[in-house]
């Protein structure tokens, strides 16, 4: 396991070093342009979400009370709120596209010019590693490995602001709850606080306990596909020649290699069920779990309703920033395995740019 886990951090190490470039070299204005466009509409778009909030708790009081001017005063000042969010959210999608099509334009030419010149590609033959199919790395894996971080990123940085705005929202709005305990009345300050700390922690411990072993499986999964779609390509090649003695072992390997794309497909399929399991069972309970806490202060009169929307909708937001690793686990997995998968390319480059230096010595 630790063998793993070097093997991990060194090719990470061997996959930024190459990647960050984007923000470093001819392209660093354009990197870092778009980077602080996208921290910025992040920014942006949580102040409209805090102040919707507000307005979901005064929709609501409106409505328990039974105020006509003040539902139409809400209906007002939503329409401009809901037209900011949406433009936001569709200048976001541009940002984050951009940024990745950027990114995955510049890493792509780096490794393929590295690839290509010399002909470095016919030597990679005599590396050792698990590099096969380099074209597959430089399409589907660059792809995977450029567009995932930049969405975890952004998601990343929006939840960790959304939770920590958001807080404040529960402590002031949750305040307190006194409960008698053997006739002693005990209070809880921030319970609501308390009580999504609590549940995300939970649902956070399991789901690194029954997707412990995604990342491994997907890996192992993309190399299988990997592996069958070179053997393909062999048959493919060699139907373009003569016919050569080993025909038949090229389709047994064929063969082989698509039975362990399918046992790996059935893999995945237990995983992505058991990892399911947990972000269904986490979206539906959240706000339940919220309005049971909120509950006896609202039977006690001491919350309003639209206290109580508020309240739930921020113990939602809340909950979503410190369960960002349960929502987006799949997606780390694929972009770690993504970014091995290039980073082996990359190392086997290197060997190959180290024999030829060896060689002009």
């Amino acid at each position: 396991m630790a063998q793993g886990n070097n093997s991990d951090r060194n090719g990470f190490s061997r996959f930024w070093s190459s990647a960050s470039g984007f923000w470093r070299d001819g392209s660093a204005l354009t990197g870092w342009s778009l980077t602080v466009g996208l921290l910025a509409l992040a920014v942006a778009q949580l102040v409209v979400q805090y102040r919707l909030n507000f307005w979901n708790r005064d929709f609501f009081n409106a409505l328990e009370f039974r105020d006509g001017r003040g539902l139409w005063n809400q209906a007002v000042i939503f329409i401009p709120l809901a037209s900011l969010s949406v433009a936001l959210k569709v200048a976001s999608v541009w940002g984050r596209m951009t940024a990745q099509r950027k990114w995955r334009e510049w890493l792509t030419k780096n490794i393929l010019g590295n690839w290509l010149s010399h002909e470095r590609f016919r030597r990679l033959a005599s590396v050792s590693g698990e590099f096969q199919n380099a074209e597959y790395r430089l399409s589907i894996d660059v792809r995977t490995a450029t567009d995932a971080p930049v969405d975890l990123a952004i998601g990343f940085v929006g939840s960790v602001l959304s939770a920590a705005v958001f807080i404040d929202v529960l402590w002031y709005v949750g305040g307190s709850l006194t409960v008698a305990l053997r006739g002693v009345a005990i209070t809880v300050p921030g319970y609501l606080v308390i009580g999504v700390g609590v549940y995300s922690l939970a649902f956070t411990g399991a789901m690194m306990a029954i997707g412990r072993k995604l990342p491994v499986v997907i890996q192992q999964e993309n190399q299988a596909e990997a592996e069958f779609l070179a053997a393909a390509n062999q048959i493919r090649e060699s139907g373009n020649r003569a016919a050569v003695a080993g025909e038949t072992e090229r389709h047994r390997l064929a063969w082989d290699a698509l039975r362990e794309v399918i046992a790996r497909w059935r893999q995945l399929c237990w995983e992505l069920m058991g990892t399911t399991l947990v972000t269904q069972a986490d979206l539906l309970f959240a706000p339940v779990v919220a309005w049971v806490l909120c509950a006896p202060k609202y039977l006690s009169g001491a919350m309003t309703l639209g206290e109580l929307t508020q309240a739930s909708a921020a113990f939602v937001t809340v909950q979503l920033g410190f369960n960002w690793v349960v929502d987006n686990y799949q997606r780390l997995s694929d972009w770690r395995s993504a970014a091995n998968r290039v980073a082996a390319l990359l190392i086997a480059l290197d060997e190959v740019v180290r024999s030829e230096a060896e060689r002009a010595e």
